[in-house]
């Protein structure tokens, strides 16, 4: 049951269906108890409410005969009497007005003004009216309703100002115009209104609207605009610069760029010159910073991406490349890049990914962003590659590269990155000038509070920066060992311990040599279970979580409850960086780990450790996917993509075929929902080639999955599964066998093989049934809804209380879609749009992005089906917003289509053509513009062909 009280007094029944609740007083009576909130009303309190003071004889028997009445039409369990009154049951999501508060919570909760935009417009869309329109007298319901209007008019003025920050004056000064009119002497309201005014370039309608404020507070008030306003009067007077609308570069920029935990020291000049090499008036477009390992290419390379991001419109972002193995392609890079842009889920849409480049440029030809690619000396030939492909075919595509070499391509601007300045001299004030020397003190005081520079550490302090070359990495890590030591005898250690020959290496430069003594000096000082969790800790690609940590570091000799110990001791000697709940290698400590694995003659073993560590987190996380924990397994799951294709990689190369099969069939599931199909199919390939003998069920479940992947991805015609053959036989596992046939069978549907799709959906259906698997039976009766329409509805709904039973919000998702698409054949607008509604939380819940924007379009269309131009306008706004974002082309083209369409039930012709138009063009190069050439047709601007 759910209630909607922001418009007329409504109720709906599980189903959607509005119930009618017949006469007034037994509304009224609704109205009270759902203003109560759910909590329970005394009878007198509402006899009061339903009569006004002035109750009929006998009211308390009137007042049970309404009760009678009112349970006649809920249910009579909705209703319930308790020695403290009368109360209705209530859940949170059962009457929009609560719905209508937690949308705007949310809202002012974000931080992304585009996201909060949008929910703030998704709250205002829930109102059909004045609140409570037709129980307005009822004593109860006008100070809820005065409250409950006030707060859309807060969300309103909210609504209104996030919109100018973003730049939308224009739509906003005409909106506005009658809201200001309903709402005469709202100041905050007005501000918005004059503030869009004059950016819309109405100065003199701006003031004018000041003026009728004065005269409306003056007549209706006797009072004076107050100080907010007034200050605004006069800025417009003085048209102040900080009224300019927004340009675009001050406008929110997506980015991935992480937050430093400490200051970047002696790298401001170096800063503002990558900055100018990118800048809009440069014609450089790939900067690659080179240097030693440890000199801080990343720290500078971030700090100048994220100065220059209001100049990138379409984001700003960092991609690590330092997980990916040697022998990486370039379409391995792309992938990283594809997965970092947000595009993975557009991918599962597109045909013929082999060449994962050439998508890649297409999809953001027309973008203007900066990619900073780090840690490429390992891959310096395929990103050479890569960036030569990005740079000749997407002319707002910027590059920022660090690698210890240069790519060597044409159009490439080498930065080098040298160490921090030495001190010259030793007197305390020269010292205190170099650059080196800063990074020193400020680590120096954050290892050991109260330490500073002063007269009698100045020469020591000198010694340690100059002993150390000036190498950052060098520089932090010794700064901790002033917890135990002076300066002085700091200074004595690094001559004692750090001279060449014991730990100066052969054949590298000096400064690099430096670097390695620092970190054989740092390694001597260890214990010997400080350097065993070290060195093991280096086979992680990309950090690690505390128990990931455990299960690879500990064996027999070092057992896992005396980890998390090793770990702070090496968190605090600054070898291990803590990210939140992750433990990291520096990537210099991590490549001498390596070596120092490989000298202990355990990197076998601990490879092997890894591999077991992340196949059981995968085979956890797949289990967990299809139920309540789903948001947080696949966040998990992104977390750990760069370890758990480590692990793949090793398992493969290993020939280690159990692991390899293990690590693909617990994924495949993750990588679909992702939409990483390209990923899922050469996992799968790649694990199958092992020839290591395995379970044969193993290999059966792997090859199951990859043809459900490839029918997904190869176009139509000849299928990857044979006529009549069920690539699932001989799977002993009832429950699997079904979800694969049900997964191969959708890939078949969607191949156009449809009559052996929907079999094997059907003989999924049974399998789940008879294996009592409530997630196989919800996914194949809802496949099944769209083959047969009488049953459609049936299916759905049965589909839909599965998959909430199981808690899968993916599956909740689809059965919803289905729900809408049935409630739309029936012609009910109001239950599709609520739908729908319903189905865009879920996937901007989950991140799914192609399902963002077709919750988005089938909203726009039950708005345009309704009359509502202005309001489809907004939503197909939106779903070409998110659709350019993440690439998604066939999104573009139905948002431009559904914006032309707008246009036109608007009265605008020349906007519907113009988008009309865009779609058209958008689509001849996929073959999805024909909607765009019917309704050009149709707007009788070009013939129809």
């Amino acid at each position: 049951m759910r209630y909607g009280v922001l418009g007329p007094l409504t109720v709906w029944d599980t189903e959607g269906q509005p119930l009618k609740v017949p006469e007034v007083k037994v509304r009224a009576l609704l109205a009270s108890l759902l203003i109560h909130g759910g909590g329970p009303v005394p009878a007198d309190r509402l006899i009061e409410d339903l009569w006004s003071g002035n109750p009929p004889g006998g009211s308390v028997n009137t007042l049970q005969t309404k009760i009678s009445q009112l349970r006649r039409v809920l249910g009579r369990e909705q209703v319930v009497r308790e020695p403290a009154g009368y109360r209705l049951l209530l859940a949170d999501d059962m009457v929009d007005a609560l719905w209508f508060q937690e949308l705007a919570e949310r809202a002012r909760a974000h931080q992304e003004p585009a996201v909060t935009r949008d929910l703030f417009a998704d709250a205002l869309a829930l109102w059909r009216g004045p609140a409570y329109a037709d129980v307005a007298e009822s004593l109860s319901a006008r100070s809820e309703i005065a409250r409950l209007e006030e707060l859309r008019l807060t969300v309103l003025e909210d609504h209104a100002e996030v919109r100018l920050t973003l730049g939308e004056h224009t739509a906003l000064a005409a909106e506005l115009g009658e809201r200001v009119v309903q709402h005469p002497l709202r100041e905050r309201l007005r501000m918005a209104h004059m503030r869009a005014l004059y950016r819309a370039g109405r100065q003199g309608d701006a003031l004018q609207s000041f003026q009728e404020l004065r005269r409306e507070l003056a007549e209706e008030l006797g009072v004076s605009p107050g100080p907010g306003v007034s200050a605004l009067h006069e800025a417009i007077l003085r048209q102040e610069p900080h009224l300019a609308p927004p340009t675009v570069e001050s406008l929110s920029c997506r980015t991935n760029l992480p937050t430093p935990l400490t200051s970047l020291i002696g790298r401001q000049k170096a800063v503002g010159q990558v900055q100018t090499r990118l800048s809009s008036d440069s014609n450089t477009r790939l900067v690659t910073l080179t240097g030693l390992g440890g000199v801080g290419k990343t720290r500078l390379a971030i700090a100048a991406a994220r100065d220059t991001a209001r100049r990138f419109t379409d984001g700003v972002w960092l991609v690590e490349l330092a997980g990916l193995s040697a022998t990486s392609t370039p379409d391995d890079i792309a992938e990283r890049v594809i997965t970092t842009l947000g595009l993975c889920d557009t991918a599962a849409t597109e045909p013929n990914l082999d060449d994962l480049v050439g998508w890649l440029c297409q999809a953001v030809a027309e973008k203007r962003l900066l990619i900073l690619l780090d840690n490429c000396e390992h891959l310096v030939e395929p990103v050479a590659a890569f960036a030569g492909a990005v740079l000749s075919t997407v002319p707002g595509g910027h590059l920022l590269v660090t690698s210890q070499e240069a790519l060597d391509i044409p159009g490439e601007v080498v930065h080098p990155v040298p160490p921090l300045a030495l001190p010259e001299h030793t007197d305390p004030v020269a010292v205190a000038r170099s650059s080196a020397v800063a990074l020193f003190v400020e680590r120096a005081a954050a290892a050991a509070p109260g330490f500073v520079l002063d007269t009698d550490n100045a020469a020591a302090v000198a010694a340690i920066c100059r002993r150390l070359d000036g190498i950052p990495l060098a520089l932090e890590l010794v700064a901790s060992r002033l917890r135990t030591l002076s300066p002085d005898e700091l200074v004595a250690c690094l001559d004692n311990r750090f001279t060449p020959p014991d730990v100066r290496a052969r054949g590298l430069p000096a400064r690099q040599q430096t670097l390695r003594g620092m970190l054989n000096w740092s390694w001597q000082l260890l214990t010997a279970d400080e350097q065993t969790v070290l060195r093991r800790l280096a086979v992680h690609a990309d950090g690690c979580t505390l128990p990931s940590a455990e299960a690879v570091c500990a064996d027999r000799d070092l057992h896992a409850e005396r980890v998390p110990d090793l770990l702070s001791r090496l968190v605090d000697r600054s070898l291990v960086v803590r990210d939140a709940d992750r433990f990291r290698l520096l990537e210099s400590v991590a490549a001498y780990c390596a070596e120092r694995l490989a000298e202990a003659g355990e990197a076998t073993a601990v490879r092997t450790r890894f591999v077991r560590c992340y196949a059981e987190l995968a085979g956890r996380e797949n289990e967990r996917l299809r139920g309540p924990d789903q948001r947080r397994c696949l966040l998990r799951l992104d977390a750990e993509t760069v370890n758990l294709r480590r692990a793949l990689d090793l398992a493969v190369t290993g020939n280690d075929a159990g692991h390899a099969l293990r690590l693909v069939n617990a994924l495949t599931w993750y990588w679909f929902l992702r939409g990483r199909l390209t990923e899922a199919r050469r996992s799968l390939q790649a694990a199958l080639a092992t020839k290591a003998e395995t379970a044969p069920a193993t290999r059966l479940t792997a090859r199951a999955w990859l043809a459900g992947i490839e029918l997904r991805m190869s176009s139509t015609g000849a299928t990857p599964v044979p006529a009549g053959e069920d690539p699932t036989a001989g799977l002993d596992d009832p429950v699997l066998r079904a979800r694969l046939q049900w997964f191969v069978g959708t890939g078949l549907v969607g191949h156009g093989h449809h009559h052996a799709g929907r079999r094997l959906v059907e003989v999924s259906l049974a399998g789940a049934r008879t294996a009592q698997d409530r997630w196989g039976e919800a996914a194949a009766l809802v496949e099944l809804a769209s083959h047969v329409p009488a049953q459609g509805e049936s299916n759905a709904e049965l589909g839909a209380a599965l998959f909430h039973e199981v808690g899968d919000r993916w599956g909740q998702l689809r059965a919803t879609r289905s729900l809408a698409l049935a409630a739309e054949r029936d012609g009910d607008h109001a239950r599709t749009e609520r739908l729908h509604r319903e189905g865009l939380l879920v996937a901007e819940e989950l991140g799914l992005w192609t399902e963002v924007v077709e919750a988005l379009t089938w909203l726009g269309q039950t708005a345009l089906a309704g009359g509502q131009a202005r309001r489809a306008t907004e939503l197909y706004e939106r779903a070409l917003s998110v659709s350019a974002e993440r690439a998604y082309s066939r999104g573009e083209i139905r948002a431009e289509i559904g914006l032309g369409l707008a246009a036109r039930l608007g009265g605008d012709r020349e906007a519907a053509k113009r988008h009309l138009n865009r779609a058209l063009a958008k689509g001849r190069s996929s073959g999805h513009g024909a909607g765009a050439a019917d309704a050009l047709a149709d707007l009788q601007l070009v013939p129809r062909t």
